[in-house]
């Protein structure tokens, strides 16, 4: 058994079992009253309890009594008022005229006890949520614990659970979570029996507060005291976990209520499917979403229009409006979210023509009208493609419609403005913002400082973020890796490594995306010691390298002439489930071919093509003029010969210039016969390149030769 369900190291100690039959208010009242355990104990609050109390004088007590009997015929008036026409399944909200402070805990717990026992688990049940409207009882354990008691007397087991229940959620709230479960536990000492309802709220409210560890002890724990885990369960393990975006954690949970039959709600499904396609599962939750309704689940609007946004969000555009039109089938109407959700993938790919379409349709429409979402996606749209006078167009006809821009509309025409290089413009809209209440956020900051720092206008952007510091904003991870990334494109590693120290006295975590910056500069002035120290770090701080982290570090070491150590990393990138691309090839190809070592680098260029990706022109060129340098050209035309035709002529033209530089004309001429079989277009630029080495290399008559087959225009 857990160690936190066990009693006894908490300094719980299991008290005599009540008999229900015999309860009555005033063995009740004396039984809480004379406990001096720790766990009927309230020490967080005065209530006066924590030692006996003395006998009170005759006429106060005979007080105390009256008083009691005056609140419990006042609730009973106002439980009958309220519930005389209508039967309610729920205890009623009571209207009382009674000052709450004019209330001790104790004739509270009187009361409460007096009501279920004269009046009936409802009529007490109307009082109890009374009192705990008011911090003074709100807070008190014991009142909760007689109330539930009380309850287990009347036999009103499923009422007595729920105050349980809501006695762990209060206490959740003021830091006692752990000593309320402690309290739920003790209650099966006092006749109520825990079941998977009442688990399964200390397992919300752990899952709620991040305490999944704990969650998963109380799951745990439910085999082990006979209650058998249900559906609700496994949700709110999936829940909690998705909530804090652990996304293996929450498929694990997923996967096995799969396995079980078991399905989820529409709300939780939304929650997956948006955690999911933000961290970039897109894939995986589309597999559950299919077997969720499979089971049972019927989609609604809004996880339909989640499904959506997360498909436009990864660029699945066709995907997206297959995923509408199975909506439509099933009943449903596209809302202006769905719209909102599609316009902004389309803007996002760059089709903003169609997304405009889409949107006039949406401003046409009796039903929705664009919000300023739509509107600011569409901004967007056309800032990205320089299209500004449109999107400026599109900011007076929303302004017009009775909408206001927000942060994020503006900070999308700051950046547009500032990419094309209207910086007055762009101050403009700034100050513009502020005068309609808007406070530029970071993100505006990082959009303006990346467009000044691209034009060359470093200091600016230093100027511009220090004044951003001074109206009380905090630099991001974004922030530094812009000042990063620009220092490191003008060489500056030192002050690079500066900003990356301050990031961190900033307690700001660099991303992959800083670590990439930085490997990629170092690997370009050939330092891969401190390329290999900060690929190390990343890995140690829990970060995942990419395909440009390892093509870095594989440049750098073909540029440094260690291909042993670019292949070691090369053959590493599957373990951080990265694919080599043709950029990745490319360089180690170079590399290998630096190093004389042609059959493996000839191994990877076949292996590259039959991925089926396609080798840059200087991997084509640098293989194949490496074996012209061998007198190989038989290797050299077999490995230009799976490119399609446009590539090959490009190719081989290239090659020809570059043999003529070297004076290998007589590997330059055949070359350029098959060109010649390939295409009669002859390109004067290495026309003349041929023809200036052969005079040169006094090799007259290989000029004479293909002139004559040029003029003939022999195939």
């Amino acid at each position: 058994m857990l160690s936190f369900f066990t009693l006894k190291s908490h300094g719980l100690k299991s008290k005599p079992s009540l008999n229900p039959v015999s309860y009555t208010p005033l063995k009740i009242l004396c039984y809480y009253h004379n406990t001096t355990d720790n766990n009927f104990n309230d020490n967080n609050i005065n209530n006066g309890c924590n030692t006996p109390i003395s006998p009170p004088p005759q006429k106060q007590h005979l007080q105390q009594q009256s008083l009691v009997r005056s609140i419990c015929s006042l609730v009973c008036e106002s439980y009958s008022q309220q519930t005389q026409h209508v039967r309610l399944l729920q205890s009623p909200s009571l209207n009382l005229s009674v000052n709450p402070d004019s209330l001790t805990h104790e004739q509270a717990i009187t009361v409460v006890a007096s009501l279920a026992s004269e009046a009936g688990s409802m009529v007490a049940l109307s009082f109890f949520n009374w009192a705990i409207g008011f911090p003074k009882f709100r807070y008190f354990m014991r009142f909760y614990i007689v109330c539930a008691t009380s309850l287990i007397g009347n036999e009103n087991f499923e009422r007595a659970h729920e105050v349980m229940d809501c006695m762990v959620r209060v206490f959740a709230e003021i830091g006692r979570f752990k000593e309320a479960v402690n309290m739920v536990i003790e209650m099966e000492n006092h006749g109520l029996v825990l079941t998977v309802r009442t688990l399964n709220c200390v397992t919300g409210v752990a899952g709620e507060m991040g305490l999944v560890d704990y969650a998963e002890n109380v799951f745990d724990e439910m085999r082990v005291r006979g209650v058998c885990p249900d559906s609700v369960s496994y949700k709110l393990m999936a829940i909690a976990y998705c909530r804090m975006g652990r996304i293996s954690d929450t498929d694990r949970w997923l996967k096995d209520m799969v396995r079980r039959g078991f399905v989820v709600d529409n709300a939780t499904c939304t929650l997956m499917i948006s955690t999911f396609c933000e961290k970039g599962f897109a894939s995986r939750v589309f597999w559950y979403f299919d077997k969720w309704v499979e089971l049972g689940l019927k989609p609604n609007l809004i996880n339909f229009t989640s499904l959506i946004n997360g498909l436009c969000k990864r660029g699945s555009i066709k995907q997206a409006f297959e995923m509408l039109e199975e909506m439509v089938k099933k009943g449903w109407k596209p809302n202006v979210y769905t719209h909102t959700a599609l316009i902004d993938g389309l803007c996002k790919k760059g089709w903003t023509e169609k997304a405009f379409r889409l949107f006039l349709k949406l401003v046409r429409s009796d039903d929705y009208k664009p919000n300023v979402h739509t509107y600011t996606s569409m901004i967007h749209g056309y800032c990205k493609e320089d299209k500004l006078s449109r999107a400026e167009m599109l900011l007076g006809r929303m302004k017009e419609q009775g909408l206001v821009p927000n942060t994020k509309t503006y900070t999308c025409l700051i950046d547009g403005h500032g990419k094309a290089g209207n910086f007055e413009k762009a101050y403009e809209l700034m100050d513009l913002m502020g005068k309609e209440g808007f406070s530029a956020n970071i993100f505006t900051y990082n959009a303006f400082i990346d467009s000044l720092c691209k034009k060359g206008r470093f200091l600016e952007a230093c100027k511009l973020l220090k004044k951003g510091f001074q109206l009380g904003l905090q630099a991001d991870t974004v922030t530094y890796t812009i000042l990063i990334s620009e220092l490191c494109r003008r060489a500056d590693t030192r002050e690079a490594l500066v900003f990356f120290s301050k990031m961190f006295k900033a307690g700001v975590q660099p991303d992959m995306h800083t670590y990439n910056t930085l490997i990629a500069a170092f690997s370009r002035q050939r330092r891969m010691e401190e390329s290999e120290k900060l690929f190390a770090e990343a890995v140690g701080l829990g970060l995942v390298p990419t395909k440009e982290t390892y093509t870095s570090m594989i440049c750098g070491y073909c540029r440094d002439r260690n291909v042993r150590l670019a292949l070691k990393f090369f053959n590493r990138m599957s373990d951080h489930g990265c694919t080599p691309d043709s950029l990745t090839y490319g360089a180690l190809i170079s590399g290998l071919c630096k190093e004389s070592k042609l059959d493996e680098a000839c191994q990877l260029y076949e292996a590259m093509v039959d991925k089926g990706l396609s080798p840059c022109e200087v991997t084509r060129l640098t293989l194949a003029y490496e074996y012209c340098k061998q007198d190989d050209s038989a290797t050299a035309m077999v490995i230009l010969e799976r490119l399609d035709k446009k590539l090959w002529i490009r190719t081989v033209n290239t090659l020809i210039r570059k043999l003529c530089s070297e004076r290998k004309v007589g590997m330059a001429v055949l070359f350029f016969h098959k060109l010649l079989d390939k295409d009669q277009n002859v390109d004067r630029v290495t026309l003349t390149a041929f023809t200036t080495a052969c005079y040169e290399s006094n090799k007259y008559a290989l000029v004479s030769d293909l002139s004559e087959r040029i003029s003939k225009g022999i195939g």
